[in-house]
Order: C-alpha cells, then sequence, then structure tokens
C-alpha cells in the first residue's frame, strides 16, 4: 500500500502541494517519460505481486472447473487495469470520492487475500508434505482461505466505522509540578476525515472525547484526505470539543498533499490553537506545562512558504526549567525531541499498521507502532493508533483509539 501511495502522489506533483521533493529544476523533456515509464514499471509489478498469490491460491491452484478460474483470472486482471484510473481519479486532481471509495476498498480487500493467500499457500504446502486432503486439498483450502478474509474484512470493516474506544494510561513526568498533576490530556491523531462521509461519526468521537473532562486536547495530525471546503462538515464537529485549558493542533503529512495552510486556518476557525513551530504555555496551582508543536516533516519539502519543522523555533521563549509535552505528527521525530530534553512527545501516523501484517512494514520507517516507550533519559513518545483510518475502511488487529493521558508528577515506580 505504501508504494502504490508514494506512487500516486508522485503523479500529481505540479498539480498540487504533496509530500514528496521539490524538484530544483523542471526535468528534461527526455527524462520525463523515463521517469513515467518507470513509475508504471513499478505499479505493475507491485499489482502483479498483489494479485498473484490470490490468483494461484483461490483460483488456479485450486483445480476449480476452467470456467471458474477462465472468470476468476478475469475479476483480477480487471482490477489491476481499472485500479490505477480510478485512485488519479479518486485521489488526484478531480478527487471524484466514488472512485476513491471503490479504488480504496478493493486495496483492502486485495491486501487482504494477499496476505491470507500466501499463509494459505504455506499450510497447503505443509498440508501436502504430510500426505493430507488428497485431490481435494487445493479447494479446501481456497475456501478456508476466502472465509477467513472474509471474517476479517467484515469485522475490519466494522472496526474502522465505529466510534474509537478510550485508552487510558498514567505518564508519570519528574519536571512535571504537583500543580499539574493530574492534568486529563486528549489525544486524538489520524481522523482522515475522507470520501466516506462520517460527519455523524465526527460527532459522535466528539461526545466522546467531551466525556473524559478533558483540561488539554491534542489532535496530532491527518485530519483529512481532502480540502477543508471538501471536509467542511466532516470536521465541523471538532469545533464543539471542549477542554479547560487548551486545545492544540499540528499539521500531519496528508495536510501537504490537501491545503496546509487551508487546514491551519480552519482549525483556528474551529477555535483550535495551531502549533504551528511555536508553543503556548498552560498554568495550574502555579505551576507550568509548555504545549509546542512542529509541522510535519514532510512539510519543508512542500515547497509551502513558512512550512517546515522548526523544534528551535517551536521552544523560542519557553522556560527550559518548565516541562515540555511536543506534538509532531510522525513518531520518527523523536531523536530531535529526546536531544531537546522533551518531556514527552506525542505523534500518530502509523495507525498501529491499520490491516496486519502492515505494522512490520511500518516499523521499517518509524521507531514505533503504537503506545508508550522511552527515548534516552528524559524522554517519553506516546504514539498513538489514531482515531479513522487512511484509504481501506478496514482495521484489522490494529484497533482505533481515542486515547486519555494523565499526566503525574514525580518519576512513578
Amino acid at each position: 500500500m505504501a508504494d502504490i501511495q508514494s506512487i500516486r502522489s508522485g503523479s500529481e506533483a505540479g498539480s498540487e502541494a504533496g509530500p514528496g521533493p521539490r524538484p530544483e529544476a523542471e526535468p528534461t523533456a527526455s527524462a520525463r517519460p523515463r521517469r513515467l515509464r518507470r513509475r508504471i514499471g513499478v505499479l505493475v509489478v507491485v499489482l502483479v505481486v498483489l494479485c498473484l498469490p490470490p490468483w494461484w491460491t483461490l483460483v488456479a491452484g485450486a483445480g476449480w472447473p476452467v470456467p471458474v478460474v477462465v472468470a476468476g483470472t478475469l475479476v483480477l486482471v480487471a482490477w489491476m487495469v481499472s485500479f490505477p484510473f480510478l485512485m488519479v481519479r479518486g485521489h488526484g486532481r478531480r478527487r471524484d470520492d466514488r472512485a476513491a471509495r471503490f479504488a480504496d476498498t478493493s486495496l483492502g480487500v486485495v491486501w487482504v487475500l494477499f496476505t491470507w493467500s500466501l499463509l494459505g499457500g504455506l499450510v497447503g504446502l505443509v498440508l501436502a508434505g504430510l500426505g493430507v486432503g488428497g485431490a481435494d486439498r487445493g479447494r479446501l483450502v481456497a475456501v478456508a482461505v476466502a472465509a477467513v478474509a472474509a471474517v476479517l474484512l467484515g469485522w475490519g470493516h466494522y472496526e474502522a466505522m465505529r466510534v474509537p474506544r478510550v485508552k487510558r494510561l498514567d505518564v508519570h513526568l519528574p519536571r512535571l509540578g504537583s500543580g499539574l498533576d493530574g492534568t486529563r490530556v486528549v489525544v486524538l491523531a489520524d481522523t482522515h476525515y475522507g470520501p466516506i462521509d462520517r460527519a455523524r461519526w465526527s460527532a459522535r468521537v466528539t461526545e466522546a472525547v467531551n466525556a473524559l473532562d478533558a483540561d488539554v486536547v491534542v489532535h496530532a495530525g491527518d485530519i483529512a484526505d481532502g480540502t477543508p471546503v471538501q471536509r467542511r462538515e466532516q470536521s465541523a464537529p471538532l469545533g464543539a470539543i471542549r477542554s479547560t485549558l487548551a486545545r492544540v493542533y499540528v499539521t500531519g503529512n496528508h495536510e501537504y498533499g490537501s491545503e496546509a495552510q487551508g487546514w491551519l486556518d480552519r482549525m483556528a476557525e474551529l477555535g483550535w490553537e495551531a502549533l504551528h513551530n511555536r508553543h503556548v504555555v498552560v498554568e495550574r496551582g502555579g505551576d507550568t506545562l509548555v504545549l509546542a508543536g512542529v509541522d510535519d516533516v514532510t512539510a519543508e519539502s512542500s515547497g509551502l512558504d513558512g512550512h517546515r519543522t522548526d523544534l528551535d523555533g517551536a521552544l523560542t521563549g519557553a522556560d527550559p526549567a518548565a516541562p515540555v509535552l511536543l506534538v509532531a505528527h510522525q513518531p520518527k521525530f523523536v531523536p530531535q525531541a529526546a536531544a531537546a530534553g522533551i518531556d514527552l512527545q506525542i505523534s500518530g501516523h502509523t495507525h498501529g499498521g491499520q490491516i496486519w501484517p502492515f505494522n512490520f512494514l511500518v516499523r521499517i520507517d518509524q521507531p514505533v507502532v503504537h503506545g508508550l516507550s522511552r527515548h534516552g533519559e528524559r524522554t517519553q513518545l506516546y504514539t498513538s493508533r489514531g482515531a479513522g483510518f487512511w484509504g481501506p475502511p478496514f482495521r484489522v488487529f490494529a484497533p482505533s483509539e481515542i486515547t486519555l493521558l494523565t499526566l503525574r508528577a514525580g518519576a512513578g515506580e
């Protein structure tokens, strides 16, 4: 899925700000066709690799009658041919939500079939080695794989579309003053309002957050897939979220494909503090906490003026003795946070992998997939699985979450 997303982003270069690097010079006329051929070649390889295991396990290797094999093959070929066009129509300049819904959903289906067809193929080899199953072994494996995939897709869709469960965790910060002991920080991340209209879901998420009586609410980026105008109705309930001290937000990488500055303006309109390489200070009982935020690590390559990751700028003027809660969309920013002596970094981005076993691929790019971790002597990182989903409307073994972090003074046990 990551490879397909990068190909799509590259195809939009020049039409809008995207996550890829901005070229220093226009490519020559001869270079452009070569670049396009490479992208097409990579895309073809990815699609063939995704479709081969399902084709063999479910169709060709199962011993079905010839008409069934032909029909199954035609279905997979039709998907491989149509998928790139649907992705471009759905996520490119036109932003056709119907095309995006079909492309995203079908990609999730194929990914699940790919994973479990590989596993089913391995089981088939083991059974063959043991002499179990006989002539019907291929069909039994195919039926089992199809059944498992269907159950996981149904369950995964339910998990993706429901209101996230609340995850509660105490976080001990040795530099936190006693006046702020018990501060309740609610973390939202990766709401990803998108082609599926989830305005009612957004309203229910707001109700769930407000029930937690938060002191601070953090949105750690990736609000939406689409522009503020497109996702205006879905984002509107964010304006009703309540907190006693602050509501703060930072950009995610997806904002840099859909009007990042517009999303900063939209969140300000909804009453949120945009931590655009800046900080705010909250106080209780005579003690202070610095809430700092940085633009996503993709900001500078987007080419937008004034957008880059600037931790020094975010901390300018902050009391060096005060504890710092830093919001940075991607966990991989934590080495810089640790070097600066940040007390707690809050991130999202990973979705916990979203659809197993994608979490193992996420781990290649990010130091942590989800949960609380320690980095260096002082810095802790909390990585949220996120509230929504990107692309395929499925979550398999990676549940969504709204997180309630209760900050505690002292080192704890």
